[in-house]
């Protein structure tokens, strides 16, 4: 019987713990989250490329783009001679510190330090949510 009133306190404890997991599928909410952490990006860049300009260039289709390649936006020398292919893996590496990718840039960025939040700011370029 302990047993079983012991499992009857845990249960709303296990639900409530899985709600968030239940609630939003895993992908759109960590884009969730990487929008509230592109909050910091979104001084310097726009998401959209409708949006008005920005002192960076805007990032809107940014996953599968060839760095320096944004049409009307004028970037570093450094940027410009060092062509990297954006995905996964070469945007957590500039995210975690742009001036050790391309030494020189034009971004004053220091990087995010947290693995957890690089991934959620790619989920989020990969796939905005409003």
């Amino acid at each position: 019987m302990r047993a079983m009133s012991r499992s009857l306190i845990a249960l709303p404890l296990i639900l409530a713990a899985a709600a968030p997991a239940i609630a939003a599928p895993p992908e759109q909410g960590l884009a969730a989250k990487g929008k509230l952490i592109y909050l910091r990006c979104a001084a310097c860049h726009a998401m959209t490329a409708k949006a008005p300009k920005k002192v960076g260039p805007h990032l809107e289709g940014v996953v599968g783009r060839t760095s320096g390649t944004v049409p009307g936006f004028t970037y570093s020398a450094a940027m410009k001679k060092t062509p990297i292919k954006w995905n996964d893996a070469t945007l957590d590496k500039w995210l975690a510190r742009p001036a050790g990718v391309v030494p020189g840039t034009s971004m004053v960025f220091a990087g995010l330090p947290n693995p957890a939040d690089r991934k959620a700011v790619i989920a989020y370029l990969k796939k905005p949510v409003p």
